[in-house]
């Protein structure tokens, strides 16, 4: 069995570390660098990285960061959550969906929410399998 850890990505390399993982999930992004810089403009606005890690290798890597609204009162919201094509249906996924819950409770958060994509069948009956539920309809509109 390899050692697997679940941690907070901090430092650029860390970050940089995530990006074909994420990419997976956000294939629009482009390179390596500008997802860097991205996510160093959105820390500005409290975006954090957490990654599910074995031997080094990232598996799984979350985009989350703490809010508050006057529906919600403090909760974590979930902007990303993907587990690489290569290593899903290996528990990664709810190991770091778990440390997510745990690092809402931490930061003295009542919820943790996410919004997921409506194709996306599969991540939702891992959601409803670790206790989720359709709370609300998110709306949106180009501009």
């Amino acid at each position: 069995m390899s050692p697997v850890e679940v941690r907070e990505m901090f430092s650029d390399e860390e970050v940089a570390a995530t990006f074909g993982v994420m990419r997976q999930l956000r294939p629009h992004l482009g390179s390596a660098e500008d997802y860097l810089r991205r996510v160093r403009r959105m820390r500005k606005e409290g975006y954090r990285l957490a990654a599910v890690l074995e031997d080094g290798e990232v598996r799984s890597v979350a985009g989350f960061r703490v809010q508050e609204s006057l529906i919600s009162g403090r909760h974590l919201y979930v902007d990303d959550l993907v587990t690489a094509d290569d290593a899903r249906s290996r528990g990664y996924g709810r190991m770091l969906f778990r440390w997510l819950a745990e690092e809402a409770r931490r930061e003295g958060c009542r919820e943790l929410h996410l919004d997921s994509g409506v194709q996306r069948g599969r991540a939702h009956r891992f959601y409803f399998r670790e206790g989720m539920e359709i709370r609300h309809y998110h709306f949106a509109m180009e501009l």
